[in-house]
């Protein structure tokens, strides 16, 4: 296994923590008591399937355009693995097509098809350098079925390009490891990962606004960051 590539999940803080806060705003993050899959209680939840219309996944899709074009990695097209990363990659590939770059997209179904067309892949052939599109990486698996659905068809993973990294600690098969679940994807597939924005932008943006209604979860988001988050 090749060494992990340098850690890519920063990007720009201006759009980073714009895009937290257009996440609050819709409604996407959410600040309470949750428990996350590992069963960690946290003061704060990310859905992404919450941005479920026309306005807010083309917002989105531009935010994610932000992230990939600022981190330079060269790519020939987009993977959404299924299902949300369907919609997240066809909505990027609007994006890039709109602002001058028209990359092809592709996708896979959970179910292979046996009649029609066939396989489980579906759009543009896959080929060259492929970015994965998701929403966030919890333990990596889905990220790892991706990569050997690229690599069996050919093509080369070139990134994984996602909303929020939350930097914590991973749960995997009832582990806690000390690496979070995207330092384990890069670890472990050599890929860049690719953030719009991560729990440091969430921190700087609670710490900067100026609603109470919104500043009374701080003290709790950064207590949930020094007990799980890691560097």
């Amino acid at each position: 296994m090749s060494p992990a590539p340098e850690h890519l999940s920063t990007p720009p803080s201006a759009f980073a923590q714009d895009f937290v806060r257009f996440a609050v705003d819709s409604g996407v993050i959410r600040f309470g008591a949750f428990v996350t899959k590992a069963g960690r209680d946290t003061p704060y939840f990310f859905n992404a399937g919450l941005f479920n219309d026309g306005a807010k996944l083309g917002r989105l899709a531009g935010f994610y355009a932000d992230a990939l074009l600022a981190s330079g990695v060269e790519f020939d097209m987009l993977f959404g693995p299924a299902y949300k990363g369907i919609a997240l990659a066809a909505a990027v590939a609007i994006e890039l097509a709109r602002r001058g770059r028209n990359a092809p997209f592709a996708y896979n179904r959970k179910e292979t098809k046996d009649h029609g067309e066939g396989g489980s892949l579906v759009g543009a052939p896959v080929a060259g350098r492929v970015v994965i599109v998701d929403d966030v990486i919890s333990a990596g698996t889905a990220i790892g079925e991706s990569v050997r659905l690229l690599q069996a068809a050919g093509a080369t993973p070139a990134a994984v390009l996602i909303a929020l990294d939350r930097q914590e600690k991973a749960a995997i098969a009832g582990q806690t490891l000390e690496q979070s679940a995207v330092q384990h994807v890069q670890t472990t597939h050599g890929l860049p990962v690719v953030a719009i924005a991560n729990l440091d932008a969430l921190l700087a943006m609670l710490g900067a606004a100026q609603d109470a209604q919104l500043t009374q979860w701080l003290p709790q988001v950064r207590d949930y960051r020094a007990r799980y988050g890691v560097s």
